[in-house]
């Protein structure tokens, strides 16, 4: 059981038509809540949601310049909201929340950011204002910020869910700390409501309209992408003058060809040069500010996008490929059999055996394209661990350098499993170092190395890769080929695995 409709026993179709995503109760899915979807939206109830952060945010700005440390730690700080699982843990659902470094930048960051001669440029003030000026604070910062700040909305959302659709045992009565904030106290205040539970804890649903994935709408590559448009609508144009003027002389000058001939600006020496003139031009970041607010409306076709694609890859897809190892009842069975290596390996084995002879590769596809993101792939090999007597933990490092997984049962058994994708620049380096470290370690034999490729030139490169370090017989080391049948020539040819 993976997903909410799968612990819940709710037909998906019931979820999508209250307008909530499907969340994995496994792992947290790569989605955050963009605050400009609320200000954009054409929902009354979203607009008032973003018109309440920003009054939570001028109460803020009101105290900012003389908050003490505990003021700033009820007022500023806050914990991630992890019963929404979502985010960027690629195992479970905890995330750090907005700490005290969060809670510093953020109270330095209010008054010279939302300055009243800013406010005469765009319509709405908008938080992501600081990650575009406050170095520290980044996208899951202002999604965990929004989700903190909506969370009565969200509570009160879930709350109509579950005493609709759910039976009594699926659901429970909890008191949740800081969850409305009361400005005659000054004081955030708790809230008793009704919502899913199951092992343990609540369960929170978000609206699929509020969401997005890799950046918030307003974004600082954005913002160097869109220089020139924002320079563009500057209605003032002895400022539009100096501020082209000042980016010019940022630029280093120009390398030249062998024929004398200037290059081309590189992009990092354009953005370098873009932020001499955000520096000296602060109020360029109002009138991207005001950009985005003229574009909209392409903010919720962007977010529409983006929670299909997730939907595909890691609800449908995922469900798909769960169905097509369920076929070989080993898959499952395998968790308590042997030692973690044992288990990890004959699971991974069974996952190439699914991808490469079971039409499993068409779930590492969407809109026709492989999917070549690790992290996209490392989360779905994931969420086919959920049924599972072995702790798994991500990104561990001890010392070694990170990896991706370590499975354990116990403190003496642990196997160490990473997921690459052959395309990878630095998949030699990465191994390399690995064999070294690990050969040293004498932990090779607890060491699983899952690569997947998606055409012959791909299988080539690593062929030549583990010939070269030495590991091409290693049995440590799995190839699957995720190349699509009939298409790909590479699906004859053998692995250098045993």
């Amino acid at each position: 059981m993976v997903f909410f409709s799968d612990i819940f026993a709710i037909d998906p179709t019931v979820l999508k038509e209250y307008g909530a995503l499907d969340i994995s109760v496994v792992n947290d899915l790569p989605l955050f809540i963009d605050p400009f979807l609320l200000f954009g939206s054409d929902k009354k109830e979203y607009q008032q949601l973003h018109q309440h952060i920003l009054e939570y945010v001028s109460f803020l700005r009101s105290k900012s310049n003389s908050v003490n440390s505990g003021e700033l730690s009820a007022w500023f700080m806050f914990p991630e909201v992890k019963q929404n699982w979502l985010g960027y843990s690629k195992v479970g659902n905890d995330g750090r929340g907005l700490g005290r470094d969060f809670a510093n930048n953020f109270s330095r960051s209010l008054n010279l950011i939302f300055s009243e001669e800013s406010e005469n440029i765009s319509s709405e003030r908008h938080i992501e204002k600081v990650s575009l000026f406050q170095t520290g604070i980044g996208r899951d910062n202002i999604s965990d910020f929004t989700t903190n700040l909506i969370l009565e909305y969200l509570l009160e959302y879930t709350q109509h869910f579950a005493l609709r659709y759910l039976s009594e045992n699926q659901r429970k009565q909890i008191t949740i700390p800081k969850v409305r904030f009361d400005y005659k106290l000054e004081r955030w205040c708790p809230k008793s409501v009704v919502v899913p539970f199951f092992d343990g804890d609540y369960i929170l649903l978000t609206p699929r309209d509020i969401l997005t994935k890799d950046d918030t709408w307003i974004n600082r590559a954005d913002l160097n992408d869109s220089y020139y448009d924002t320079v563009d609508i500057i209605d003032n144009s002895r400022l539009r003058a100096e501020i082209n003027n000042y980016f010019l002389k940022s630029l280093p000058p120009p390398k030249l060809t062998k024929k004398n001939i200037p290059k081309k600006r590189t992009k990092k020496e354009k953005n370098a040069a873009i932020a001499k003139v955000l520096s000296r031009f602060p109020q360029l970041l109002d009138f991207y500010i005001k950009l985005k607010e003229i574009r909209r409306r392409s903010a919720k076709a962007t977010s529409v996008s983006n929670v299909t694609e997730i939907e595909k890859i890691f609800v449908e897809a995922v469900t798909n490929l769960l169905g097509k190892l369920a076929e070989n009842t080993d898959f499952f069975a395998s968790k308590s059999a042997g030692d973690s290596f044992s288990a990890c390996l004959k699971r991974v084995i069974f996952l190439k055996q699914v991808i490469e002879n079971n039409d499993g590769y068409r779930f590492f596809y969407h809109k026709g394209e492989p999917i070549k993101r690790e992290a996209d792939l490392q989360i779905i090999f994931r969420l086919t661990w959920y049924s599972t007597k072995y702790d798994v933990n991500s990104e561990v490092n001890n010392g070694r350098g990170p990896v991706d997984y370590k499975i354990s049962k116990g403190s003496k058994d642990s196997t160490l499993v990473e997921f690459k994708l052959a395309s990878n620049s630095q998949l030699e380096q990465n191994l390399e170092n690995q064999v070294k470290v690990y050969s040293q370690a004498n932990l090779t034999k607890k060491t699983i190395k899952v690569i997947m490729y998606f055409d012959s030139v791909e299988l080539q490169k690593v062929q030549n890769i583990l010939k070269r370090l030495g590991i091409d017989v290693d049995e440590s080391v799995v190839l699957i080929n995720a190349g699509r049948k009939g298409k790909d020539s590479a699906s004859k040819v053998k692995t250098p695995r045993k």
